[in-house]
């Protein structure tokens, strides 16, 4: 019954507040609250009892390989349908064996507990009470965010070191270079990883490394005489700059006859070319996923953040009770 009042104060928690201002309100319950003994926290108080959860998951989130660790956990389609399905009430492994089968996956208590539920409660995911597992409030959160995106994060390696990730999240805010993604990984992985993401279509990779880019110069175009051809041609090109097979596309004369024209255009100092390296971008699929890591990645700094703000200097309750639990 404690158990079961734990869960439902977590769940009202979840639906009423937001992350901090739930922080904010056990600390104000616990401020107020004057025991007789840490005893009676441990037993009957159910703020105690949420806050402490929180207060292990904040330990377990200090841990600098945390998002690491927490990626790897959830790519596993197995664990992330018990999350999915212990963040809407507490399952005993009986039951959780039960919803696995009805759902086509066979699996046993000990490998219910050891590979699935021991790896989640590990990373603050999920917790247990007299044999029965339910979604810590952080376990909850997570939950709406993975809701569309549980398919995806299978695409991910598995054990790894989470450079996929780090690669998705900088192509994100646009297109990168090769240059540009041995900045943010080891220079003897860039091409395998990329391969890895093409594979399953996350990222598009250009077949060429580089190409040729034509731009207009900063010389007045008035003083020159211009044919009908050149005119067009030139007013054409962005200020970004474009390809010859582009520009002939947009004035519909052979990439030949374009490249002549430019060439005369070049010579008159009114156009320059540059070699440009092709930027890897990401896909459709590649987009729904990055945004995911953004937001998970969102998600536990903030909740960082907000324990650094509540329970530092504010362990009146837990220095009186850790040394009794």
């Amino acid at each position: 019954m404690k158990a079961q009042n734990v869960f439902l104060t977590t769940r009202f928690m979840e639906k009423n507040l937001d992350f901090e201002a739930t922080l904010r309100v056990l600390e104000e319950k616990c401020q107020e609250c004057t025991p007789l003994t840490p005893l009676k926290c441990i037993s009957r108080c159910k703020t105690w009892k949420l806050k402490n959860e929180l207060r292990k998951l904040h330990k377990i989130m200090e841990n600098p390989n945390f998002m690491k660790d927490l990626m790897n956990v959830l790519k596993n389609e197995t664990r992330l349908r018990i999350l999915m399905t212990i963040a809407k009430g507490q399952y005993s492994v009986r039951k959780l064996q039960r919803e696995l089968r009805m759902a086509g996956r066979s699996l046993s208590k000990n490998s219910i507990i050891e590979e699935c539920l021991s790896p989640l409660m590990e990373v603050g995911l999920a917790a247990e009470a007299q044999d029965q597992y339910y979604a810590t409030t952080f376990g909850g959160r997570l939950t709406e965010l993975i809701e569309g995106s549980a398919k995806i994060v299978n695409f991910l390696p598995a054990h790894s070191e989470c450079n996929e990730e780090t690669v998705l999240q900088a192509l994100l805010s646009g297109p990168k270079t090769f240059e540009d993604m041995n900045r943010l990984v080891s220079q003897n992985l860039v091409s395998r990883i990329l391969r890895r993401l093409r594979r399953v279509e996350l990222v598009k990779t250009p077949r060429e490394r580089d190409y040729i880019f034509f731009f207009r110069s900063k010389r007045n175009p008035a003083k020159e005489k211009f044919s009908s051809t050149n005119s067009k041609i030139y007013n054409y090109i962005p200020d970004e700059g474009i390809s010859v097979k582009r520009l002939a596309e947009k004035t519909g004369l052979t990439p030949r006859t374009t490249y002549k024209y430019l060439k005369g255009l070049k010579g008159k100092k009114l156009v320059f070319r540059r070699k440009m390296p092709k930027a890897y971008c990401l896909t459709a699929e590649g987009e729904k996923l990055a945004a995911f890591l953004n937001e998970l990645y969102t998600l536990v700094d903030e909740t960082l953040r907000c324990f650094k703000q509540v329970f530092n200097g504010n362990e009146n309750i837990a220095s009186r009770v850790d040394g009794v639990s």
